[in-house]
């Protein structure tokens, strides 16, 4: 297993995420013995990071962990939780919420603990004085209860420094998401490039893009093969992260026990892609894209009677265009309403002023009809926190 050092710390470059542990044949929970036994190879084969949250599997993801972990010596493995700050609340109590996941866990600590998924529309709660998140798990990292403190992220390049700016010094990594798709179609590697300005070490969320990576098309395939012959198509996307500069775990969110020995293989050696290789997955990348072909010039922006931010927003319709998720929508949901997609008024000044001849008002409204389909953050928020009552009993 390839290891790396963080702090005094030796990490195995794969993680065991637990946000898609194996599910029951009817799909009504999850299969404990199975995710059980998961536990147990990755164990057994250097795997002793182990990454659960609040939320996940309707908050049951952190006690199957902790029921199978309590089997191996605290100090043999590694075990991190987040803070759900990115849930919509009317208010928040960073306290309960803590000892509620010790408690699930099995714990008297977390080996590294997470701000969950800071972002534009989660920053007002992460850093709103009434709830003290930051200093509250500042003082929990000072008594001892976590040993490393740090926040994941899907927020765009701007509220992730600023982010950095209020919270850097506090905050001893990263995770982002990051796979040879998102380099570009979610500006991932200025993200990179920020977070070693702050010489802030990387954890990897989405290395294979919800498994849309591992599953490449006959021709892309075909491409990659005259490369690399027999490789599979994970390994492809996990090999080229092992050569992107300051990633330090690999977090997979294994389903079945072919994924994790798949996994661990691939993580048996240390083989980054080359120059040429790179190039070919680049190449796959933009064949999977229905792009809007926005360069960001921003000469539209000038002219824009309501003062949209098109470039972001033609960059959102882009991440739908390829797959939407719960977190796609968040941005623009952070937004006034004046300034979200709905508010073109279809002008076309932006259009006769574009280079690459974007219509943009059929592309915005195509946005707005496509973020009118799926539940919004809130939406989700609120359904999570039903679970959440329901699994507490009240």
């Amino acid at each position: 297993m390839i290891r790396t050092r963080f702090e005094n710390l030796d990490l195995p470059m794969l993680g065991f995420g637990a946000m898609r542990l194996p599910m029951l044949s009817d799909g009504s929970a999850v299969d404990e013995k199975q995710a059980e036994e998961m536990v147990h190879y990755a164990m057994a084969h250097g795997v002793n990071y182990f990454d659960t949250a609040h939320p996940y599997h309707n908050g049951t993801s952190e006690g199957i962990l902790g029921r199978a972990l309590r089997q191996y010596p605290r100090e043999s493995y590694y075990l991190a939780d987040k803070y759900p700050g990115h849930q919509i609340a009317s208010s928040y109590d960073p306290a309960y919420t803590f000892e509620e996941q010790l408690q699930r866990c099995g714990v008297e600590y977390f080996d590294f603990y997470l701000l969950h998924n800071v972002c534009e529309l989660s920053m007002p709660a992460y850093t709103d004085p009434r709830w003290r998140m930051v200093d509250y798990f500042a003082e929990q990292k000072k008594l001892g209860r976590i040993r490393h403190l740090g926040f994941s992220t899907h927020a765009g390049l701007e509220c992730l420094e600023e982010f950095l700016s209020k919270y850097g010094e506090h905050m001893e990594f990263c995770q982002i998401q990051l796979n040879y798709l998102d380099w570009t179609l979610q500006d991932a590697k200025a993200k990179v490039e920020l977070l070693r300005r702050y010489h802030m070490p990387i954890w990897v969320m989405e290395p294979v893009r919800g498994g849309k990576l591992a599953s490449l098309s006959e021709e892309n395939m075909e491409k990659l093969n005259a490369l690399r012959p027999g490789v599979k198509p994970a390994e492809w996307a996990f090999r080229w992260l092992q050569g992107i500069e300051g990633v330090q775990v690999i977090l997979s969110g294994m389903s079945n026990m072919n994924q994790m020995m798949e996994n661990i293989a691939t993580f048996e050696t240390h083989q980054p892609l080359n120059a040429e290789e790179e190039a070919a997955v680049f190449a796959v990348a933009e064949s999977m894209k229905d792009s809007v072909p926005c360069t960001a010039c921003r000469y539209c922006t000038k002219g824009c009677p309501m003062g949209l931010d098109i470039p972001m927003l033609l960059s959102i319709a882009n991440e739908i265009r390829f797959a939407h998720s719960g977190n796609t929508g968040m941005r623009i949901e952070a937004l006034p309403d004046d300034k979200k997609p709905s508010a073109c008024i279809g002008c076309g000044a932006c259009t006769q002023i574009c280079p690459q001849k974007i219509d943009v008002p059929e592309v915005l409204h195509a946005l707005d009809d496509a973020l009118a389909k799926v539940p919004s953050w809130r939406e989700i928020s609120r359904q999570r926190e039903e679970a959440a009552k329901k699994l507490r009993g009240l």
